[in-house]
């Protein structure tokens, strides 16, 4: 029997949705500034042209919430019904960075308010739809306690608070997980996080190579604590770690306190490691769940982050999927930049988005390249490759 993978097509689009306040105050909300909550269903019809029938998504939950107890959940309800009418998987974020004006992350009752809202949308999720729900509680853990609790990166913009941050979110993310569960027990749930390498700049220097070893590390603590590996006082279980989503992008590899690490580097290390290594150590379904580049370089890393998921694979990696991040261009977050990031760039009145032609070539010829490993795997009964992907999802466009 094939592996029925848990996503309808191996790539996915994902719909860049930061909700995050800026230092000067302003509210972030890119699926409005994207459009994407105006042509959802259009916008799921385009991923289906190009051969993806699974979509990121986030709920914006400033909106939904916008005093406490009192849940709106119009925002979302449209692109819920064009997934619905389309037959669109959809991974949703309950908090990408952004919550109400009237909660403080920090303070004890955010825990029982993200658990709340967890439990409403669970609620909604089985009104609207009959998928089963795939759920990513808190986006980037990790990065997002060290981005806005340590290094003042990001709202609430605080310093030397980033450990604290983490807890929080972690406890969070097991308080959501426990309220959806209550709705629907068969709720996946994803955590994702980038992965990175970091080296020192000198490599005969000892307390170089610890420190620098240490903040590679670091990278798994919000998988650790979720599965109750690291302060299992915060309530982590093995059972709160059910998929793994990595993101991935060109400055993931740095020296630290130095410059980064550019492919052509010998220092580099190959994705495909850094995917094995993910996988062997939590042992559980992974996929890509962000990857990107801005401009022309955008088919070149499709074809390398797609070339070291297909090694990985080889070398034994469950990867479920890659998730081109984000699908459609957006402005830029602090200065409202046109980023050309996606597939399709900003939409007219008419719902329709110029397509970027070399990176949906590339996509094509990515799939055509999974297609061809799945169909080797399925001709030579290898079980010394564990792919995962099936011909079924790798869907025509």
């Amino acid at each position: 029997m094939r592996y029925q993978g848990l996503f309808k097509s191996f790539f996915l689009g994902g719909f860049e949705c930061s909700t995050h306040r800026l230092r000067n105050g302003k509210r972030l909300d890119e699926i409005a500034a994207s459009r994407h909550d105006t042509f959802a269903r259009e916008d799921y019809l385009r991923l289906q042209r190009q051969g993806m029938r699974a979509a990121r998504e986030g709920l914006r939950w400033h909106l939904i919430e916008p005093s406490p107890g009192k849940y709106d959940f119009s925002s979302v309800i449209g692109m819920l019904h064009a997934a619905r009418e389309t037959g669109t998987q959809v991974i949703w974020d309950l908090c990408h960075y952004g919550w109400p004006d009237w909660l403080d992350i920090f303070e004890a009752r955010f825990g029982n308010a993200f658990a709340e809202l967890a439990r409403e949308f669970g609620k909604v999720l089985a009104n609207e739809t009959d998928q089963l729900p795939i759920i990513s509680p808190v986006n980037e853990i990790s990065f997002f306690s060290w981005a806005a609790g340590e290094v003042a990166h990001l709202n609430p913009y605080a310093l030397g608070r980033g450990s604290e941050l983490k807890e929080q979110l972690v406890r969070a993310a097991i308080a959501a997980t426990e309220a959806l569960w209550d709705i629907n027990p068969k709720t996946r749930i994803a955590h994702i996080d980038p992965v990175i390498n970091v080296l020192p700049n000198d490599p005969s220097d000892a307390i170089q190579r610890r420190d620098a070893e240490a903040y590679r590390l670091s990278q798994y603590e919000a998988w650790d604590m979720l599965a109750g590996c690291l302060k299992p006082q915060l309530g982590g279980a093995q059972k709160y770690l059910d998929i793994i989503g990595i993101n991935y992008y060109v400055h993931s590899q740095w020296v630290l306190g130095g410059a980064f690490i550019d492919q052509d580097n010998p220092r580099y290390r190959p994705f495909r490691e850094i995917v094995k290594e993910v996988y062997e150590r939590f042992e559980r379904p992974l996929f890509v769940a962000e990857t990107g580049i801005e401009n022309e370089e955008r088919p070149a890393w499709l074809r390398y982050v797609s070339s070291e998921v297909r090694a990985a694979l080889r070398l034994g990696s469950q990867v479920e999927g890659i998730c081109l991040y984000p699908i459609v261009n957006h402005p830029g977050w602090e200065d409202d930049r046109h980023c050309h990031n996606g597939l399709w760039d900003y939409p007219n009145e008419k719902a329709e988005r110029e397509i970027y032609v070399p990176l949906a070539q590339e996509l094509s010829k990515q799939q055509d390249d999974f297609r061809k490993l799945v169909h080797t795997r399925n001709s030579s009964h290898s079980e010394s490759l564990k792919l995962v992907v099936c011909a079924a999802n790798l869907a025509q466009p």
